[in-house]
């Protein structure tokens, strides 16, 4: 939390900048660790992607919009499909990428992954719906989600996914209930909650079980499920499902993950009789919000991660090529996060005095809370910089806000701007293409902004705008 046991005088930040946002030498540069590759700064300091820059943008479209660099994505993907596959390669059965569809998913991004060759991760019947709309490879779609109806597994049995993922006994019977109906036998996985919780930079081992998803490993749930699954005809056991936690850095809390699931898989194979061919890491790879964030390239991410299997296999002595799993995992924000940022005007902007030596300028922009919920809900930083002109003003330490009747509506907590900042500026916030959209509301009835795809200089449309027409369609009336 930012506040202080001592008061809010003494909390970071407070008429000050945050440690990690030191004075600008150059307020209108660009750390491009931020930015889509194609981003760059025009001649007159207009901000551009893919050739196109954004003045055209919010001309034609409007603002806000979420602004997509489509190579940027596709290069993200490659490289973890290319990095994953590479370091797998003589590790295990090999590695597959599944697109965590949470993070954002339309049809478009459905197609990208598809074409790219990654698998896709949903956890919805709608999520479902979309990848059926995009013509998904069903056999490369894994079924996620702790409380999915029989309508839902019924959609994914029919269309063959791949993978369901059960996370309860409720739900072994329940798939199992659905595929005799159906006549099929229904790929399965199980959750484990290994009892790892990974979070930035650290992880903890202990404690971490109480949770709405999976099974108990350490209760011996887990191996409990395993035997079910195979008691049932209709249920074919896959494998072995974990994950641990978001915005991960480091592959120190997937050692220890990666151990238990490995063992697990050893004592399946051993005492039930049953080699899974697959066990999934899970995702939680962390992106760069702010200069606060190093997160690893996908090929040396990959490395690491295949290292620490080869470990663990050679520990449960699994040398039988016959019983090695194929490893999959399951990056969403790491590919999509950094590749968009989106593009707001100021409306208004006015310096509030905190004390006698500091003051803050608060910077208005035309959405907010109802299209990045992540600040309000997570405590989440972000960056931004001035998109529309170049400017030679004094940096200024500024609060982006939004529109909303809610305190705390912030965009940006912290960031230098120039002083000269004013309504009718574009103000643009990187990082914004995971969990953006997908947790978007319409708060105070605003209708969200649209999804834009940026490509050899032009723009297109992915999900429109909503209108007010939209907000009022689902409402009946009081007849």
């Amino acid at each position: 939390m930012r506040s202080h046991e001592a008061g809010a005088l003494h909390a970071e930040g407070y008429g000050g900048p945050p440690l990690y946002l030191p004075f600008p030498d150059d307020v209108m540069a660009l750390l491009p660790q931020l930015w889509p590759e194609t981003v760059r700064r025009d001649e007159e300091g207009r901000l551009t992607v893919a050739g196109l820059d954004v003045v055209s943008i919010a001309r034609e479209f409007g603002t806000a919009a979420y602004v997509v660099d489509e190579q940027d994505f596709r290069a993200r993907a490659r490289a973890f499909r290319d990095g994953f596959g590479e370091a797998f390669g003589s590790v295990g059965g090999g590695a597959d990428v599944y697109y965590a569809g949470k993070a954002f998913l339309c049809t478009a991004v459905a197609t990208w992954v598809a074409e790219e060759g990654l698998s896709l991760d949903v956890c919805s019947g709608g999520e479902l719906a979309v990848a059926r709309r995009a013509g998904f490879p069903p056999e490369r779609i894994g079924f996620h989600g702790n409380n999915k109806s029989m309508d839902e597994i019924r959609d994914a049995l029919e269309y063959g996914v791949g993978r369901i993922v059960l996370d309860s006994f409720v739900e072994i019977e329940r798939v199992s209930a659905v595929a005799a109906e159906l006549g099929v036998t229904a790929p399965v996985m199980i959750r484990v909650t290994v009892g790892v919780e990974a979070h930035t930079h650290e992880f903890i081992a202990t404690g971490h079980e109480d949770q709405k998803f999976g099974f108990s490993l350490s209760s011996g749930q887990a191996f409990e499920a395993a035997r079910l699954v195979l008691d049932h005809e209709h249920l074919d056991l896959r494998g072995l499902h974990s994950h641990i936690g978001s915005q991960i850095f480091d592959t120190g809390g997937f050692e220890l993950s990666a151990r238990r699931l490995v063992g697990l898989h050893a004592r399946v194979a051993d005492d039930l009789g049953h080699h899974c061919p697959e066990i999934d890491l899970g995702g939680g790879f962390g992106m760069a919000y702010t200069s606060q964030h190093t997160p690893l390239p996908p090929a040396l991410l990959g490395k690491q991660m295949a290292d620490i299997v080869a470990r663990e296999l050679k520990a449960v002595g699994d040398g039988n090529l016959s019983r090695v799993p194929r490893v999959s995992v399951e990056p969403g924000r790491a590919i999509v996060g950094p590749s968009t940022f989106t593009l707001y005007e100021v409306g208004t902007v006015k310096q509030v005095e905190l004390d006698e030596q500091h003051s803050r300028a608060y910077v208005s922009v035309d959405g907010g809370m109802s299209d990045n919920v992540r600040p309000a809900l997570y405590e989440a930083d972000y960056s931004c910089t001035l998109a529309n002109r170049s400017s030679a003003a004094r940096p200024m330490l500024a609060r982006v806000v939004g529109r909303h009747c809610e305190s705390g509506d912030i965009v940006v907590q912290d960031e230098w701007l120039p002083a000269d900042t004013r309504p009718g500026d574009l103000i643009a916030v990187p990082g914004t293409g995971a969990y953006c959209r997908a947790l978007s509301s319409q708060y105070n009835h605003t209708p969200r902004p649209p999804v834009l795809a940026v490509r050899d200089g032009s723009a297109r449309v992915l999900v429109r705008r909503e209108t007010i027409d939209d907000l009022l369609a689902l409402d009946v009336g009081s007849s």
